[in-house]
């Protein structure tokens, strides 16, 4: 028989989550900590990072928190020194920044808030990962990167998220040729392609009748009714990061109660 405990377990694997100070990355980082992975949970906002920290040890688990701006190759070269120090080479690295970007007309997109958003949301994505699998290389026991994309990164989202969008497009086969040139080594890549969550921001939307159209616009698009809720994200993840998913790399798995499945002009009535 299978044993199906054992095909989710990470005891004795390192992960790193990226941007686990936000509200996906923050309950898949405790995710993988239940699971009895060694968790370093990295953000932009230090204290964020700490929290996090704090609710996986407190709770038993092994974790550390820094902060770092992981757009630099040099921060994120300190950052994963600090990882092998603490807890060994890398085995799972989970990047789930999705920094947030202001919203311009495309024609008037500022090259700045272009920039930004390709260096937070692509080349942050790109540096970790190399990181990490130069350290699956060197250790020789291959290794599970999962990646935040989103359905922004396969159709269009508009509303001002050109840049955005572009990123997580960008995403998408990062994943796609990470996993291919990996694969000899045993290193599977993987993304993840949610719909809208709700997090800070998406929460205030709720909150604001005056966001309602917005709101019910959003909701409209996904087949269950509903947006997704944080937790809701952290069993895909942790499929594709264990070993139950040792078959699977190339793979964007939507997490959108059926967005991605739905033809724009779907209606249930005729």
């Amino acid at each position: 028989m299978t044993d199906l405990p054992a095909l989710f377990d990470l005891s004795g694997q390192t992960a790193v989550v990226t941007g686990g100070g936000g509200a996906l990355g923050a309950v898949v980082a405790r995710g993988l900590a239940d699971a009895g992975a060694a968790v370093v949970v990295v953000d932009l906002r230090p204290a964020h990072a700490e929290q996090v920290r704090d609710s996986i040890t407190d709770a038993g688990g092994r974790a550390a928190g820094y902060g770092a701006d992981l757009s630099s190759e040099a921060a994120v070269d300190e950052v994963f020194t600090q990882v092998d120090a603490a807890f060994g080479p890398v085995s799972i690295l989970v990047n789930a920044i999705s920094a947030p970007v202001e919203r311009h007309r495309a024609e008037d997109y500022p090259l700045e808030q272009w920039n930004y958003s390709l260096a937070s949301n692509l080349t942050s994505y790109f540096l970790c990962s190399r990181a990490a699998a130069r350290r699956m290389i060197a250790a020789g026991r291959g290794g599970s990167i999962v990646n935040f994309a989103s359905t922004a990164g396969v159709s269009a989202l508009g509303r001002g998220n050109l840049a955005y969008s572009a990123a997580k497009g960008g995403v998408v086969q990062l994943t796609r040729e990470h996993a291919y040139v990996w694969a000899p080594h045993g290193i599977r890549v993987n993304a993840v392609l949610p719909c809208q969550f709700v997090n800070d921001w998406w929460a205030g939307q709720i909150d604001d009748p005056a966001h309602a159209k917005l709101v019910n616009r959003a909701v409209s698009g996904i087949p269950l009714g509903r947006m997704g809720s944080p937790p809701e994200i952290v069993g895909p993840v942790l499929f594709l990061a264990s070993a139950a998913a040792s078959m699977v790399t190339g793979v964007m798995l939507p997490v959108d109660g059926g967005n991605l499945a739905m033809n724009a002009g779907a209606s249930i009535d005729w």
